[in-house]
């Protein structure tokens, strides 16, 4: 196995990286900055970053079988479109709570959208502080990333053993996601917001997006949503 490697490709302070999800038939990674309301799509060929900024939060970020993506904005369903910039909303909840969002979102294999403002998440050991975003790889093994953990951590969903961890270069690491030409790249997104200028100066790169390789381990691609 190659050893691992782990890289910041895209240095742009981002203030909370979020939802990372890997559109293959463009080989870019798209993410979102929640409290920045901005969907990001980063080029992986050519470096560039396209952005479309929302009216809300924007707290998940997800691919459409008919082209394009989706988002959850504040408590609204958006049909976004690169090509103008724009958000189309597709259906809102809870119109009735000004203060309410949603906290996540993902696609099932139905290809339904599912978003909640509360989420369930893993146990895990108290020196990996706060479990946040996921993937699952191949063999169906779980990779966690530990906000205030600074790692990701590979996990056996039905023993709860703790497979394998990877350290960071930040401790602010919050999701995570498998993506390149055969889904043997991992992506990692991460925050800065609450970190004070002496942790920014230790952790220049606190904000980025970090890709890993050499896990020796395969993602699947992600699912779309159908309507």
């Amino acid at each position: 196995m190659s050893s691992t490697k782990i890289e910041c490709v895209l240095r742009e302070n981002w203030r909370c990286g979020e939802s990372p999800v890997w559109e293959e038939a463009s080989n870019s990674l798209l993410f979102v900055d929640i409290p920045a309301k901005t969907v990001c799509r980063w080029d992986s060929l050519s470096k560039q970053v396209q952005q479309v900024i929302v009216d809300a939060p924007v707290s998940s970020v997800a691919l459409r079988q008919s082209g394009g993506c989706v988002a959850t904005v504040g408590t609204k369903f958006c049909a976004l479109n690169w090509e103008d910039q724009s958000a189309v909303v597709l259906a809102t909840v809870d119109k009735d709570k000004k203060n309410n969002r949603f906290n996540d979102g993902k696609v099932d294999p139905a290809g339904r959208y599912f978003a909640a403002n509360r989420r369930s998440v893993y146990k895990l050991e108290k020196e990996e502080q706060i479990p946040d975003g996921m993937c699952i790889d191949v063999e169906g093994k779980l990779w966690v990333a530990c906000y205030n953990g600074g790692r990701v951590i590979r996990l056996d969903p039905e023993t709860g053993k703790r497979l394998r961890t990877v350290k960071l270069p930040v401790v602010k690491t919050t999701s995570c996601c498998f993506g390149g030409k055969d889904y043997s790249e991992m992506y990692v997104t991460s925050a800065r917001d609450g970190m004070d200028p002496e942790g920014l100066l230790q952790q220049p790169e606190a904000g980025g997006i970090f890709k890993i390789t050499g896990l020796g381990v395969k993602g699947i691609p992600p699912y779309p949503y159908a309507g």
